[in-house]
């Protein structure tokens, strides 16, 4: 259940190349998060909100060169280290192929925050929706498993982050 916040500036990108850019952005989300763009029912349950700031500042000054801040969000167990890792390459290369700038000159302004929200903090239809329900919409209901196995994995990794830096806690030296 892919939701996108893209901030692109008025006029950073002829109209053509903005609209096959949003579109793009879509489809690289839903694969992010393990789905096929393909999937009629992913494309009619992905949204993108298209923010035109009214003005980007670098160090107090209007920014010479358009900026672009890409804030896609999922429910939380759908990315992994790797699909945020490969999230943000890929539409930074999208955002260059919409410039027709190279990779290596707008990647730095180009800003990505995967967010992934809570579970059972996701609303749509009035209700509150949880990882396996969506999972479960989007790949079948015999499937709602792996969305219960994603969420399982994702919130093991949180706490192993956490009891390792508990640990390095304890184990550092106090003051003398």
């Amino acid at each position: 259940m892919p939701m996108i916040d893209a901030f692109i500036p008025e006029h950073a990108l002829t109209p053509e190349a903005e609209g096959h850019l949003l579109e793009e952005l879509t489809d690289i989300l839903i694969r992010a998060e393990g789905y096929d763009p393909g999937n009629p029912v992913a494309q009619r349950i992905s949204v993108l909100y298209l923010h035109r700031p009214a003005a980007v500042l670098v160090g107090g000054e209007p920014s010479k060169l358009p900026r672009y801040r890409i804030i896609p969000s999922a429910p939380e167990g759908q990315y992994t280290d790797e699909s945020r890792a490969t999230l943000v390459k890929e539409i930074t290369e999208a955002v260059a192929r919409a410039e027709n700038t190279p990779f290596e000159e707008i990647a730095p302004r180009v800003w990505i925050f995967p967010t992934e929200i809570p579970d059972g903090q996701w609303g749509a239809k009035g209700i509150i929706l949880r990882l396996p329900d969506i999972h479960a919409m989007l790949a079948g209901e015999e499937k709602r498993h792996e969305g219960v196995d994603r969420l399982a994995r994702r919130r093991k990794q949180k706490a192993l982050v956490t009891l390792e830096a508990a640990r390095s806690d304890v184990r550092a030296p106090g003051p003398e």
